[in-house]
């Protein structure tokens, strides 16, 4: 890749276009994920997941402390200096980076490693001490992510991420068969608790290293396109008359400064998992007189697959915060107050026109959704779906918080959402630990928590964006008729679903074409309804010929 490329994509500021390449990406690693998750289950058991996910949720609390904010925050400093043309300071913010991430990265992945014992059972701690190294590199990778999406250029970011995928289905499903066969000469489950545990850890450490080494396929590709273009970024940075080089100290103030309130933000947006986790794992077994096995490996249903599949459409979400950070902190920078509220609403309608259908859609199927990508569920499909069917609530909220979130912190207002996320998680805590201890939700009560979390947090954020931008929100296009569409989608494709069955008894195969013919009928439904103008329409890739499709067929004069 020519690193004209690069440099010439800040001329491009279609929101959605960007969006959409991160969306893409972020979708495609999802189903990757989903993909490679249904044979993963199958040989390290729900109990390897359980053993996966708590360890996996304590490294991923670590890695957000240390390196898992930085493309947001690399993003919103280095658009800042390029709003101004400034492109030598934002260059040596770039090298700032680098040795921030190095510095702290190791500091990470050591204290994890030699400390697991103090956040995962005795069980998890291997598998916790093999996520660890993933930290460091994650980190170098962070800085090249947020360097390239700075520049409004996230095709570099959309291909490593389905990379890092890629590698990591691969290798997750091959180390962890590979690990049990080793350790324990067969791949059969022993009858012995003892033995089911070492045949889980070992599986979930399979499973940890694919993570790990996804993330150095990722930086492998960073690393080389960066290289590929560094002549011409070093060329013009050094061609920039622009009066004031920053210090390298004020440069590190200014990362520190603006990294902090990311990393704190972004942490407590994430650690309800671990404290979830140890609620449910550690204190409901002694409060209900549960067993530990039983437990955890309902755990593993509730976020190895229930949470896995309502995670899929919060990539758009995600990609959406990611293409907006650079965009409306460089027209705040430059002064243009009402350029940045004009793609806060366009980012806003677009992520809901996403998630709100996929939210229906999720409700409507969800146990045949996840028998389909789960076939061995069907002992727990009943607790499988009602998890799936509450966290499919979240998606909506998730997806808000998630974009307001990122809009307060790309206008400034960087401790308004970790103040709005302290107030969530106690909310959400209380509620937790009431329903664990008082009713039978079980894990279904941990959902429900999740849901209530994202609620609360997205009314928070929602609210101060108001305060702080004078932004709001058209209702109509971008919630009610978008909801209207969602509900008339769901009972066309129901019907569809019902009347497949009938002639196909098997929920899996039936749901496909229940969902196939979902698509067309929202997107039908919208154009309708006129949920979405010509330019919105023109905005989204292929959007332009999708127009002259619908003007010929007549659904749009």
């Amino acid at each position: 890749m020519k690193s004209h490329s690069i440099i010439d994509s800040e001329k491009n500021d279609n929101l959605v276009k960007q969006a959409s390449f991160l969306a893409i990406a972020g979708i495609v690693s999802r189903i990757i994920g989903l993909l490679y998750r249904s044979p993963l289950s199958g040989i390290i058991g729900d109990l390897g997941l359980g053993y996966y996910q708590s360890a996996y949720n304590f490294y991923t609390i670590i890695l957000i402390i240390s390196s898992y904010s930085i493309p947001s925050a690399i993003s919103k400093i280095i658009a800042q200096k390029l709003a101004l043309k400034e492109y030598r300071n934002a260059h040596r913010l770039f090298i700032g980076a680098l040795v921030y991430v190095l510095i702290v990265g190791a500091a990470a992945s050591l204290f994890l490693f030699f400390g697991a014992s103090l956040f995962v059972e005795e069980a998890a701690i291997p598998v916790l001490r093999v996520f660890a190294p993933t930290i460091f590199v994650y980190g170098i990778l962070g800085v090249l992510r947020g360097y390239f999406q700075a520049h409004r250029s996230m095709s570099q970011t959309s291909l490593s991420q389905i990379i890092e995928q890629i590698i990591n289905a691969i290798v997750s499903v091959g180390a962890a068969a590979l690990f049990i066969r080793i350790t324990m000469g067969t791949m059969e489950e022993p009858a012995d608790e003892a033995g089911q545990i070492l045949r889980a850890v070992r599986g979930a450490q399979g499973s940890a290293l694919g993570t790990g080494l996804g993330v150095v396929a990722a930086l492998a590709f960073m690393a080389a396109v960066y290289f590929v273009n560094r002549s011409d970024i070093l060329k013009r940075a050094y061609a920039d008359k622009t009066a004031g080089t920053d210090s390298y100290m004020t440069i590190f103030r200014t990362i520190i400064g603006v990294v902090t309130p990311f990393i704190m933000s972004t942490a407590i947006y994430n650690v309800f998992s671990p404290i979830n986790n140890k609620i449910f794992c550690s204190f409901y077994p002694v409060w209900r007189n549960v067993s530990q096995v039983v437990t955890t490996s309902h755990w593993g249903i509730f976020q190895g697959k229930a949470q896995v599949i309502s995670n899929i459409p919060i990539a758009f979400s995600s990609a959406m915060a990611a293409a907006m950070i650079p965009q409306v902190a460089g027209f705040i920078t430059s002064g243009d107050k009402a350029s940045a509220r004009n793609r806060i609403a366009l980012g806003v309608k677009t992520t809901m026109l996403i998630s709100i259908p996929s939210a229906a859609g999720i409700f409507t199927f969800a146990g045949p959704v996840m028998l389909l990508l789960f076939p061995n569920t069907r002992p727990n499909i009943t607790l499988g779906s009602l998890c799936l069917m509450a966290l499919s609530v979240s998606v909506v909220f998730i997806a808000l918080s998630t974009l307001s979130s990122s809009i307060l912190q790309s206008i400034g207002k960087l401790g308004t959402p970790i103040i709005n996320s302290l107030i969530a998680l106690g909310l959400q805590t209380v509620l937790l630990i009431i329903l664990l201890k008082f009713t039978d939700l079980d894990v279904f009560a941990v959902a429900i928590s999740y849901t209530f979390y994202a609620v609360i947090m997205s009314v928070l954020n929602q609210l101060a964006v108001r305060r702080a931008i004078g932004y709001r929100q058209e209702i109509s296009r971008t919630f009610v008729r978008p909801l209207a569409c969602s509900i008339f989608m769901c009972v066309i494709s129901y019907g569809v679903y019902r009347l497949v069955l009938l002639a196909v008894p098997n929920e899996r195969i039936a749901v496909i074409p229940a969902v196939i013919a979902a698509v067309p009928v929202y997107f039908v439904l919208l154009v309708v309804l006129k949920s979405v103008s010509e330019r919105e329409l023109k905005a989204l890739p292929g959007g332009t010929r999708i127009y002259g499709i619908l003007k010929k067929v007549h659904l749009i004069r």
